[in-house]
């Protein structure tokens, strides 16, 4: 039987080689294993500080879309896909954005985020298809997320968004040289081999998380949606989130419990009012009108106010 084409191209992957610091973890102590887990572990994030470049050219290239009103696409298969996803959900409760605005596109659909459908990263076709489904133009960002670089779906979804024009980015921990795919901005943190072989959910998922965390982490302090190092634009869906909304607004202002849950309940919740409602003087209409002017940034409309803005003083109690 001849051999599959599928074979002689995953077997230089640096994701499918054997890790040679890890080739006895069979007959290891337990807390020997989980100690060569953890050394490996701690290689990813220099892995990923080498990429930084990278990371913030992807960066501007998102904020700047968000800027035209265009969306982020994640696309991936498996724990890549599942990473996407994962990130696209926690945007909305955590910086207030339409659901629209990024997205996470999975191989074999929503069932795959519990059940692996591994046969679905196969169809190339499938990739442009979903996008396809989902509108895509080229106001849009796409980006590719696959440790191996090579998986099918991933592949052919972000040829087709090139296709039409969108900006395309790709996430892989394979060298940048091996990236036969045309695209705005590769990022590739390569972790080496895994503490088993191919297992790719270990260190090169690790890497992707930390990237996608920097990635939109970034482009929402790009947009305004942070004072200082706090998130003001959260959206209070839970009781923790509505207590965190109180408790920023009595961080940064110094009122009392009560008066931030009575100026919350006026700016309909939304912090960025209720902080600008405090500190500068006015009522809601007037803070939002302010915000309005600031591109909503929280800093930007106290100093159009002619309020000192410096969250700094509030860790140092200044």
């Amino acid at each position: 039987m001849a051999r599959s084409p599928v074979f002689d191209e995953i077997k230089d992957l640096i994701t499918e080689q054997q890790n040679p610091r890890t080739v006895d973890v069979d007959v290891l102590p337990t807390q020997e294993v989980l100690r060569l887990i953890n050394e490996e572990d701690k290689t990813v994030p220099y892995a990923v500080e080498k990429e930084i470049p990278y990371i913030a050219k992807a960066v501007d290239i998102v904020v700047e879309a968000f800027r035209r009103g265009g969306r982020l696409f994640y696309v991936g298969a498996g724990t890549s896909g599942r990473l996407g996803m994962l990130d696209a959900a926690e945007c909305p409760p955590t910086y207030g954005t339409d659901p629209e605005m990024i997205q996470g596109i999975i191989a074999g659909g929503y069932k795959a985020l519990v059940w692996a459908q591994e046969g679905a990263e196969d169809r190339k076709e499938d990739g442009a298809r979903d996008l396809r489904e989902r509108g895509v133009t080229p106001k849009d960002v796409v980006m590719g997320i696959a440790a191996s670089r090579r998986t099918p779906y991933v592949v052919g979804a972000v040829e087709y968004a090139r296709s039409i024009g969108a900006k395309t980015l790709f996430l892989t921990c394979t060298p940048r040289e091996e990236l036969n795919i045309d695209v705005d901005v590769a990022i590739c943190p390569v972790v080496g081999p895994e503490v088993i072989m191919g297992s790719t959910r270990m260190k090169s998922g690790t890497a992707q998380k930390l990237v996608l965390n920097m990635l939109t982490t970034a482009a929402m302090v790009k947009l305004g949606k942070v004072y200082g190092n706090m998130m003001v634009d959260l959206q209070a869906t839970s009781q923790k989130l509505v207590e965190r909304a109180k408790r920023v607004v009595m961080t940064v202002t110094g009122v009392e419990y009560e008066e931030a849950e009575r100026v919350l309940w006026e700016a309909d919740g939304h912090v960025k009012t209720a902080l600008v409602m405090i500190l500068a003087g006015v009522d809601a209409p007037g803070a939002r009108e302010l915000l309005k002017r600031a591109d909503g940034f929280v800093r930007r409309a106290l100093e159009m106010a002619g309020v000192e803005s410096d969250p700094r003083k509030v860790v140092s109690g200044g």
